[in-house]
């Protein structure tokens, strides 16, 4: 598994019964996490005075309970990179901490290469990634079909110092920027996707992981440079196996390029357990160089 241990504005505290108890700066939440199948040895402290408690309805969704009157937003950092935090009305805050180890990743990859590289962020949500790949000196391209998720992105660069930064911000569905990208010819030297299960384009389109994801990286290939430096494949798929990400960058740049690829679980630290909380799984090609 891979551990996003480096933190030091965000911490998992706790978790059991279906919730974790997390520290985000100086403000205490605690949200559901359906992998947490275990009970809450001592469900005290601030597991009943935290700041906001999401509180799911048996009808799906569910509702904040703030005990403190937090904020609007509010900024964290890992290490060079700031984020705005904001509990948002599907539990999220707009940051998944998770994957300050693929941030670490692509900035190490980036600074080693020693050459301009071109980066295309796609399903770029609020844009982690995306600092994390300017940050590093990146040209970088940030795509997402919500409006919002790219100006929240654009704010974080703002954050971070990255204000100038070359970067790209893309208000489109994926698959056809993707397409229009391949008929511009225009290429990249690394890409990272972080698709949903299960979506719908602004006509109606669906999007299915099970189904879409193998064609989509397909598809992906043809806007690769000659020499590229790595792809990085997230995913948050009930089900689907680190193995299956693995055949699939194998089956398509493996199969072209050669290079390495290394899969697996990305996960938490519990602080009080001492355990780990999985969060999703990630699939990483990378190039010998």
């Amino acid at each position: 598994m891979y551990i996003a241990s480096n933190w030091k504005d965000y911490e998992v505290i706790d978790t059991g019964n279906g919730d974790k108890l997390e520290r985000w700066g100086q403000y205490s939440l605690r949200r559901p996490d359906p992998q947490i199948i275990w009970p809450i040895v001592d469900e005290t402290g601030l597991w009943k005075t935290s700041d906001g408690h999401y509180h799911r309805s048996n009808s799906g969704g569910g509702q904040w309970e703030f005990r403190t009157k937090l904020p609007e937003r509010w900024t964290i950092s890992y290490g060079p990179l700031s984020f705005h935090i904001r509990p948002t009305n599907f539990k999220h805050t707009g940051l998944f901490p998770e994957q300050a180890v693929n941030w670490d990743w692509i900035m190490e990859r980036i600074r080693s290469a020693n050459r301009p590289i071109r980066v295309l962020n796609l399903f770029g949500y609020t844009g982690g990634a995306t600092v994390a790949a300017a940050a590093a000196g990146a040209e970088v391209c940030h795509v997402d079909a919500a409006k919002g998720m790219v100006q929240w992105c654009k704010e974080n660069a703002e954050l971070s110092g990255l204000q100038n930064a070359p970067i790209r911000y893309i208000t489109d569905d994926v698959f056809k920027f993707v397409q229009r990208e391949q008929r511009r010819e225009r290429q990249y030297d690394a890409i990272i996707m972080d698709p949903p299960s299960y979506g719908r384009g602004t006509n109606g389109e669906t999007w299915k992981l099970e189904e879409n994801l193998y064609p989509f990286v397909e598809l992906c290939m043809s806007i690769l440079s000659d020499k590229p430096l790595f792809i990085l494949i997230n995913s948050y798929t009930t089900g689907i196996s680190p193995t299956v990400l693995h055949n699939i960058l194998k089956m398509t740049v493996g199969r072209k390029f050669g290079g390495q690829i290394h899969c697996g679980e990305i996960g938490l630290p519990i602080t009080k357990s001492g355990m780990n909380l999985p969060c999703g799984i990630l699939g990483r090609w990378e190039s010998g160089e």
